[in-house]
């Protein structure tokens, strides 16, 4: 071969040299701890049949490139599992340990699904993490106390899931929390005192927690759901100085003593305190603005205050109130503003409807069994007593 030959030969060499160098960094660029944890969190989970959301997760390419993968410069910072538009299928399989990997993360989500296993308790090492949400799967065990060490984090969710084990204290002194919903769930044991002064959302809901409430949820509370427990005792210090809720569900408790007057002038828009053990009277002290307000199935007691006038949809049904119904809330019911009005099973004497008068149709009246005689016939719920009126002889012994 001549001189010329030899250097043209050299020359395209070099030029697949430096191609292939180029294909190698294209396809190289990312860490390789990062490649290899990816790899193994593919490996150890898959689509749902409907799902193809792994489809483009083709490690003879860029992984930054993949779905639910986002980078910055050579790390990943964010993984989002899953389609996450509403409805489709999700993934199976369990979450592997190489998440603890990805020491750049600071978000991860993992969409509704079918995955099962323990949370790994390698996620504690991602000491950037801001969001952590894996819902609506079958995550199981209990809540790793190391997640203490997520300086960071604002947001976990956990919900919809299978755990069990008490809520770690350490969750609580994170300090930058915002958002902690942990509802339908097993975990069991207190409430633990959260002390992010940022917090705006406590779920709870749906869990077997029991106890009183600590006294150290900040008044930066927004919604603080913790219905469907077995909480006790008494709310009314604690609850006094969440003055910024706009959303508060004790239901389905074991909550006693009074319901503080003050609560009725937060900006709520829906306030449930029903099926608790709460007693007294109830006496705002100037119109209730909130849209639904549910007392029912307490143990209240008193006359009804003309200061419920205002509110859409008012429960007051199975509690001790006596005396006549106040006529504002009448006027309101009749002009249709009163959209529900509940008071069966009281110890109410009167209510001042004309029997004539036309009960509008986008309104619920139910009055029955009380120390009166309905002066309408209106639809009650359901399995409800099928008697309209109070036995004289309870009445007589009632004197709440």
């Amino acid at each position: 071969m001549g001189k010329q030959g030899r250097k043209r030969l050299f020359s395209y060499a070099l030029f697949l040299a430096a191609l292939f160098q180029c294909r190698f960094l294209a396809f190289a660029i990312l860490d390789p701890l990062d490649f290899l944890a990816l790899q193994l969190i593919r490996k150890s989970m898959n689509d749902l049949p409907g799902s193809s959301f792994f489809a483009s997760w083709d490690f003879t390419s860029d992984p930054c490139n993949f779905t639910g993968v986002y980078c910055e410069s050579d790390k990943v910072i964010a993984l989002n599992l899953g389609d996450p538009r509403a409805g489709f299928p999700g993934l199976t399989g369990r979450l592997d340990t190489a998440i603890g990997k990805l020491s750049a993360l600071t978000e991860f989500s993992l969409v509704p699904g079918r995955v099962f296993g323990s949370l790994p308790m390698s996620i504690s090492r991602l000491e950037n993490l801001r969001v952590l949400a894996i819902t609506r799967n079958f995550i199981s065990g209990d809540i790793p106390a190391s997640l203490g060490r997520l300086r960071r984090l604002k947001t976990l969710d956990l919900s919809y899931n299978r755990l069990t084990g008490k809520i770690p204290r350490s969750i609580g002194t994170l300090p930058e929390l915002t958002n902690v919903l942990l509802c339908h769930n097993n975990l069991s044991g207190s409430v633990p005192p959260f002390l992010s002064q940022a917090l705006t959302r406590l779920d709870l809901k749906r869990n077997a927690l029991t106890g009183s409430l600590p006294n150290s949820f900040s008044p930066s509370l927004q919604f603080l759901s913790l219905s469907w427990n077995q909480l006790t005792g008494p709310v009314d210090s604690v609850v006094s100085r969440l003055d910024q809720l706009s959303f508060l569900d004790l239901s389905f408790n074991r909550f006693t003593g009074p319901i503080p007057d003050r609560i009725f002038s937060f900006p709520l828009t829906n306030l449930h305190l029903q099926r608790n053990s709460f007693y007294g009277p109830v006496q705002p002290g100037d119109q209730v603005k909130i849209s639904t307000v549910d007392l029912s199935h307490n143990m209240l007691s008193g006359r009804i205050s003309p200061m419920f006038s205002t509110v859409q949809n008012l429960y007051l049904n199975h509690n001790r109130f006596t005396g006549q119904v106040p006529d504002s809330l009448v006027d309101r019911l009749l002009s249709a503003s009163l959209q529900t009005l509940y008071l069966q099973h009281n110890f109410l004497t009167g209510i001042g409807i004309n029997p004539t008068a036309e009960i509008p149709q986008s309104t619920s009246l139910c009055i029955q069994y009380n120390c009166m005689v309905p002066p309408v016939q209106t639809p009650c719920p359901l399995k409800f007593e099928t008697q309209k009126t109070r036995p004289t002889s309870l009445c007589h012994e009632w004197k709440g």
